[in-house]
């Protein structure tokens, strides 16, 4: 066992280094197709979580220079104002909009979701991009570690409420979910909220990224028939607001060698304008690219077999029915 997480962390840190860096975005860039990016979702509606910084601006600026309608999730209202004002400046699109809410709180999320059932309109993109990692272990106000609460029950709560919406975008609704490199650190766990006595808040992260990669693939089954894809990816060790605040001595080692905001934006906003018949549901991707969910002798594949009674306990947690 030991042995097995020194390999996993070793085989991710040179993996990581030569991949997942600026010098990894360039060296992989030279294979984009530039019409790629070129293609116009004029009127579609697109909801961006975590919009206000970092990769979730980026991607709702693009989508918004695409012609796509904008929804920007964000926590704070002020901080969102200035970041929708920002993109309609930058784009010339000014169907760009705020949506108030903190994805820590199974309420917030559900009134969000009324908000956009009462528009009675598709939701053609949802990009689950909010994230976070708390290295102290605090609960939310609903009892949820925080981190599993932002980035595995705030994803999955999103998503299923958006699914009657998704359908209607059929076939052409997508959900894309950020994860992250660190879940290639970690097999799926039952521990969801991490119950041991001394809390690792970048293990809780890798735990939570790997949950999302999971419930990509469980997604993908369960809907496959109802014209959403469901695709999960890596938008390699971008330079953020967020990666700054919770991994400074990361952040600090690393000064010069992290993508930017955009590169790291670059793969979310490929998936989101590709026809969906070049993309495999279920699917993880970095760098515009199907990418492998686990590294070589890491012994994490087995885990996801887990995922069934993963999806029930959230479903509970979650009180949706």
């Amino acid at each position: 066992m030991f042995l097995q997480k020194a390999w996993r962390t070793a085989a991710f840190g040179v993996f990581g280094y030569l991949n997942f860096t600026k010098s990894g975005f360039v060296e992989h860039s030279k294979k984009f197709k530039e019409d790629e990016m070129k293609i116009r979702i004029d009127g579609k509606n697109c909801v961006v979580t975590g919009a206000n910084s970092g990769i979730g601006y980026a991607v709702a600026e693009a989508l918004a220079s695409s012609g796509g309608n904008v929804y920007m999730v964000c926590r704070n209202k002020e901080r969102g104002e200035a970041a929708v004002s920002k993109v309609q400046s930058a784009t010339g699109n000014q169907n760009v909009y705020l949506e108030v809410c903190d994805l820590s709180s199974i309420s917030d999320i559900k009134s969000c979701a009324s908000r956009f059932y009462s528009k009675e309109q598709p939701v053609h993109i949802l990009v689950n991009n909010a994230g976070l990692i708390d290295n102290k272990r605090t609960t939310t106000p609903e009892g949820l570690e925080v981190n599993f609460a932002v980035n595995v029950a705030g994803t999955f709560c999103m998503t299923e409420l958006m699914l009657p919406l998704l359908e209607k975008a059929s076939p052409d609704a997508k959900v894309i979910t950020v994860s992250s490199g660190g879940m290639y650190t970690s097999p799926l766990t039952a521990d969801l909220q991490f119950s041991e006595s001394k809390f690792d808040g970048v293990l809780q992260y890798a735990r939570n990224k790997r949950v999302q990669v999971a419930l990509t693939e469980k997604w993908a089954e369960l809907h496959k028939n109802k014209g959403i894809g469901f695709y999960s990816m890596h938008p390699g060790w971008a330079e953020t607001p967020g990666v700054a605040k919770s991994l400074p001595d990361f952040s600090d080692r690393m000064s010069g060698k992290l993508r930017t905001s955009e590169e790291g934006a670059d793969t979310i906003v490929w998936l989101a304008l590709q026809p969906k018949e070049k993309l495999v549901s279920g699917s993880f991707y970095f760098d515009r690219a199907e990418a492998p969910k686990h590294l070589p002798f890491a012994g994490t594949s087995g885990s996801h077999d887990i995922i069934d009674s993963i999806v029930d306990k959230l479903y509970s947690l979650c009180d949706l029915s």
